[in-house]
């Protein structure tokens, strides 16, 4: 069984270290997938309203068997339903597909700064942790500024941001700042969507440990600190994913791995929306 370490949060709450992505999981497996992985030893499952699945994503929770409050689920608020209204009613919508009635974790899913509505999403949820309805709450690929305007304006800033994350794109500056901050870094996209796989760097250290290149990238997203969720619609992949708590990497794995940041995104910027 995998068994993952919780991370704690500025507000009190815990996090899975290791989550289930479902970003383009379809509909039709992602009740599977997710109840297969709970069956795994998975504890911690993200979606969003974007991802077409919150729906299917609540139904293999239920079908797990599992007590609800046992498991982390973490939703997004689309960036169509940014202000403060339209988030309120963004989240009734994701609460009812998931059906629960209170999720573990919230996030922005992407600031949109020429929009300018990213402050107002973040009082909406503000407001939903203060009811109860949203245990913790976060952002999703926000900078620096886009952090410290949220913390000069409303005076509180997230306890998570979910940022693409790789070895290619190790994102320091940010991790830094988040860990002077007391936030908690996710990593979406945190094997390149698979462009990492081929790398002889990682080859090499995967054959050492007997693992293979892609449990050798999450662990290193592990070793950071930072909360990963490696996505497959294979349940064998995503229980092969999972099996990375019997081993770390040392120093010199850590600075082979160095040498692949090529400072390349694999997403969209940001800064440029």
């Amino acid at each position: 069984m995998i068994s993952a370490p919780r991370l704690s949060l500025s507000d009190g709450s815990t996090i899975p270290q290791l989550g289930l992505g479902t970003y383009k999981v379809p509909a039709d497996v992602a009740a599977g997938l997710v109840t297969g992985a709970l069956t795994a030893g998975y504890r911690h499952v993200d979606t969003a309203a974007l991802y077409g699945n919150e729906t299917e994503v609540g139904q293999g929770l239920r079908a797990s068997g599992l007590d609800l409050d046992d498991v982390f689920v973490t939703t997004k608020v689309w960036n169509d339903d940014q202000g403060f209204d339209e988030t309120l009613r963004a989240f009734d919508a994701s609460s009812a597909r998931l059906g629960l009635d209170r999720v573990d974790l919230y996030l922005i899913h992407w600031p949109i700064p020429s929009a300018d509505r990213y402050v107002d999403t973040w009082r909406a949820l503000l407001r939903l942790q203060q009811e109860g309805r949203a245990t913790s709450i976060g952002v999703s690929n926000f900078s620096v500024p886009h952090l410290e305007r949220l913390r000069d304006e409303t005076g509180v800033l997230p306890a998570v941001n979910q940022v693409e994350l790789h070895p290619r794109f190790p994102q320091n500056a940010l991790v830094d700042w988040h860990t002077a901050h007391g936030i908690v870094t996710e990593s979406w996209a945190p094997l390149a969507r698979g462009g990492l796989l081929d790398e002889p760097v990682l080859a090499r250290i995967a054959e050492r440990y007997g693992k293979t290149p892609a449990q050798v990238v999450v662990r290193w997203h592990l070793d950071r600190g930072l909360v990963v969720f490696p996505k497959s619609v294979s349940i064998e992949r995503v229980r092969e994913n999972g099996d990375v708590f019997d081993f770390t990497l040392d120093a010199h794995d850590h600075a082979a791995i160095a040498t692949l940041e090529t400072g390349e995104r694999t997403g969209r910027n940001p800064d440029l929306d």
